[in-house]
């Protein structure tokens, strides 16, 4: 008997040590893991409803963060139809994902065109904006590329070029992962569950 309650003592002791070995396991992403990485910490911005907003306003949800301009004709498009997909694919889960979509383009993207056009997509995103400098800081901080590109005569007519991926925040605000434009949302919303 003794012999027995030894062997089943050392036999749970293996199994609670293959567990913890299972429960500190690293997350394998879809996306590019950027844990760790010394910037995109954070901004300071004005939303599409005329609110000030930071990163930590969103502390204890997901936050996806992408950068782009209202006027684009595909990459924001689509990354925000994207978005919507993988906001419909969580399903219940999606009330602790924030979409944060941040203008490049201040100059034509007001207030008001942003609280058309990104809500347009789920009612729940939100749109952020800034003045010319504080765009510029902003992307600075998030190391995203932008120019613009003169379209004809006009120098109102133009498009932006501009870095096409997101950021993904924890829930305790800490840059996680970089999204490609194109993976497709599937793989993101895989990663969001291991996230949440």
């Amino acid at each position: 008997m003794k012999k027995l309650l030894t062997v089943l003592v050392m036999s749970l002791a293996v199994l609670a040590a293959g567990c913890d070995k299972l429960a500190n396991k690293p997350l394998a992403f879809n996306n590019t893991d950027v844990t760790g990485l010394d910037y995109a910490k954070g901004f300071s911005l004005t939303d599409h409803t005329g609110k000030p907003r930071t990163l930590q306003d969103f502390k204890g949800k997901l936050v996806v963060l992408f950068f782009g301009y209202t006027q684009c004709p595909d990459v924001c498009p689509t990354t925000m139809a994207e978005m919507a997909a993988v906001m419909k694919d969580l399903g219940p889960a999606s009330k602790d994902v924030q979409v944060l979509f941040v203008t490049l383009d201040p100059e034509r993207d007001t207030q008001e065109l942003l609280a058309a056009y990104v809500p347009a997509f789920h009612p729940s995103f939100i749109g952020l904006y800034g003045d010319k400098e504080a765009t510029a800081r902003t992307a600075k901080e998030f190391k995203v590329f932008y120019a613009k590109v003169p379209s004809g005569d006009d120098p109102k007519n133009y498009t932006v070029d501009h870095t096409a991926g997101s950021y993904v925040f924890d829930r305790e605000g800490k840059l996680r992962l970089f999204v490609r434009h194109g993976n497709g949302p599937g793989p993101l919303a895989a990663d969001l569950r291991q996230l949440l």
